[in-house]
């Protein structure tokens, strides 16, 4: 049982790797060509075309850059990488009042990062929350869901 539980994550992975939509995937990624820097001016516009304000931009390839010399481990992961978080207050709202466990899924995040190999490939992704509990956190879990989806679509277009 489980190998087989193992083997499903992994096709998760594998499938949200790829950008198949596939509700049990763990993560959905998409790419788009373009320069990092348009792309991820394109996702702050959808998120403030949402009413929606960025809190925090979270410069994970720099500091990947500059702890790794640190502890020895020199590779470069990624050319650029930052997550922007942001929070709704109605669905965070309407989400942790249907379980207070929510809480796990705010703020929200995106991730935008280009890999040194595929310098004119931005790719974009999010932690799809798991929709469980009773069906009014399920329900708003799903919707969350498509915030995040519908943001990363916007910036693709």
């Amino acid at each position: 049982m489980k190998g087989g539980l193992a083997c499903g994550m992994m096709m998760a992975w594998l499938l949200a790797a790829q950008g198949t939509a596939w509700a049990a995937a763990p993560v959905a990624i998409y790419s788009t060509r373009g320069s990092f820097d348009e792309v991820k001016e394109r996702v702050t516009f959808a998120i403030e075309n949402r009413g929606l304000v960025l809190n925090y931009t979270a410069r994970i390839g720099d500091m990947l850059e500059r702890t790794g010399k640190d502890i020895g481990r020199e590779r470069q992961i990624y050319a650029r990488a930052e997550m922007l978080e942001f929070c709704s207050a109605g669905i965070s709202r309407d989400t942790m009042e249907a379980d207070p466990r929510n809480i796990v899924f705010c703020p929200y995040a995106i991730a935008i990062y280009v890999l040194p190999k595929e310098p004119d490939k931005v790719y974009l992704s999010y932690r799809r929350p798991v929709a469980f509990g009773s069906q009014r956190s399920a329900r708003a879990l799903r919707e969350l869901d498509r915030l995040l989806d519908d943001i990363v679509k916007e910036a693709l277009k």
